[in-house]
């Protein structure tokens, strides 16, 4: 993980006033260390700036949806291949604003849970997620067990 700058270690304290308190009761598998302030600080402040470039990143995308939507048209004078092409771009783009949307509400959620010192918990099992799992994926909000279970549905 990246050092923190004071900047952010500051944005991460103001946003999370309880952390230090809260971080306490954060759960480890067995084995594991338990959560310091600084891991869970490091991983708020990607957390936060992921939000911001997300944010950023969708109306952007949405942008370009609107003018691609507002272009469209009729198709008159346009070619069946121009037609199909303007559809296709179309399509991807309303791919990436969902995708782009999708993640940034996976974000949320993982910030609102540091904000309830809810973190770290499985939210189908209620049992620790694991450290190395949130570290490599901050929004993760269920176990690999329960992730796995979900998948095979």
């Amino acid at each position: 993980m990246a050092k923190l700058t004071s900047a952010a270690r500051a944005a991460v304290r103001q946003q999370f006033p309880n952390l230090a308190r809260d971080v306490k009761s954060f759960p480890v598998r067995d084995g594991e260390e338990p959560w310091t302030l600084k891991e869970v600080e490091e991983l708020a402040a990607e957390l936060i700036e992921e939000k911001d470039r997300l944010e950023s990143e969708l109306a952007a995308a949405d942008e370009e949806l609107s003018e691609l939507l507002r272009n469209s048209g009729d198709g008159a004078g346009d070619d069946q291949a121009d037609s199909g092409s303007s559809a296709l771009e179309r399509e991807q783009e309303l791919t990436l604003v969902n995708n782009v949307r999708d993640l940034l509400q996976q974000t949320s959620h993982a910030l609102d849970r540091i904000a309830q010192g809810t973190y770290a918990t499985c939210e189908a099992t209620g049992l620790p997620i694991g450290k190395a799992r949130l570290q490599a994926f901050p929004r993760a909000n269920l176990s690999v067990e329960a992730k796995q279970r979900e998948e095979r549905r």
